[in-house]
């Protein structure tokens, strides 16, 4: 049995938003997910690395924080370069309109 020590709504539906990306390391009992770096095949030039925590064992909205790196290719060599907030602030209300569907299900069932 493994132990999920933060809220599973909100780390199952971090885990389905970022399964297109590679996973490096998942910790469900600290709560952290860890992605390698991605680029999306119609932005080859471009890549993103994540961390996502979870904070809490509520679902709630301030209980997902997510940290993003990205670096563009110039001549070869990445290079990094600054993520939108609102990158990250539309990935957070992706995963908390997740969970909360996720919840909606279960309490339904």
């Amino acid at each position: 049995v493994t132990q999920i020590g933060v809220n599973s709504y909100l780390w199952r539906a971090t885990l389905d938003t970022l399964s297109f990306m590679p996973l490096v390391q998942t910790d469900s009992n600290g709560g952290v997910i860890v992605t390698d770096w991605y680029a999306n095949p119609a932005i080859p030039t471009e890549r993103m690395k994540l961390t996502v925590t979870i904070l809490d064992q509520d679902l709630r909205a301030d209980a997902v924080r997510i940290a993003a790196a990205r670096q563009v290719n110039q001549n070869g060599q990445w290079v990094d370069a600054p993520v939108q907030a609102a990158t990250v602030q539309k990935l957070e209300e992706i995963i908390l309109a997740k969970a909360r569907d996720l919840r909606r299900g279960a309490v339904a069932g």
